[in-house]
């Protein structure tokens, strides 16, 4: 299966400096997530960015601008979909924690679903930043998007989704720390934190 990281974004509350390549664990977010989506589907992502310098950023990725600018995730997830033909996986490149294992079984469940995401704690019960997306999102997110509803949700009335559920994902790790995602300073530091105490358990 085809996959996109996605790497869009302001980066004002990093001083302009894009967040994906913060450093975690002496490795850059970007790095911890395109060795995981490698690991699970066998194949290099494309990496879904609009800034001008994002091809210096991982060489070997092919860089696709989103099809509609300024659209938040929603925008990233579309342009993600309409790159290819077939379903996508789609992860978000702030999450230093997300399981190559957890991506493979998005992946293995994905059959019959136009969406399929891993049940959350969070506040939409799913993560869909870390998902995979079929064809039949295009026309939907398209639909949304013009009626400026950017919600990452909002479409899945229009589809057939589907969640591997919550006990399933937490045999991959806990959701919290799987989907920990790094949108300011303060949680690059909680980011190192989690790292350290996860290397001092494996060891």
């Amino acid at each position: 299966m085809r996959s996109a990281v996605l790497a869009g974004g302001a980066a004002s509350r990093f001083g302009g400096r894009a967040k994906g390549l913060e450093l975690v664990g002496g490795a850059r977010l970007l790095d911890h997530v395109v060795e995981r989506v490698r690991k699970a589907t066998g194949a290099d992502p494309l990496l879904i960015a609009n800034a001008p310098e994002a091809g210096q950023w991982y060489p070997g990725l092919e860089v696709v601008a989103d099809l509609i600018p300024n659209r938040g995730s929603l925008g990233g997830i579309l342009t993600a979909v309409a790159a290819r033909e077939g379903p996508v996986l789609v992860v978000a490149w702030d999450m230093p924690f997300v399981s190559s294992d957890l991506l493979r079984a998005l992946v293995e469940g994905s059959e019959g679903y136009d969406a399929f995401l891993p049940a959350s704690r969070g506040p939409l019960g799913v993560e869909p930043l870390c998902a995979v997306y079929g064809p039949a999102c295009e026309a939907p997110i398209q639909q949304s998007i013009a009626e400026e509803d950017l919600r990452t949700t909002d479409f899945h009335r229009a589809i057939r989704a589907g969640a591997l559920p919550l006990e399933q994902v937490t045999k991959f790790g806990e959701p919290e720390t799987l989907f920990f995602n790094v949108n300011e300073p303060a949680q690059l530091q909680v980011a190192e934190s989690m790292w350290r105490k996860q290397q001092a358990s494996a060891s």
